[in-house]
């Protein structure tokens, strides 16, 4: 009956370390994503009063 046991991995059980992750020289904080997204709009809505519509 002992050898019946089922053993988990010993590396923390299948779990991942997020801490150890390679991390993005590139950092967006919400602030310039939200600031980018009214900018695109903004130009979007320019070119489309000109006659040059994206969407």
């Amino acid at each position: 009956m002992a050898q019946d046991k089922i053993s988990m991995p010993s590396g923390g059980g299948g779990l991942m370390r997020y801490d150890s992750e390679q991390r993005s020289k590139i950092v967006l904080t919400p602030v310039t994503v939200v600031v980018l997204i009214i900018v695109v709009i903004f130009i979007s809505m320019l070119l489309h009063t000109r006659g040059f519509g994206l969407f």
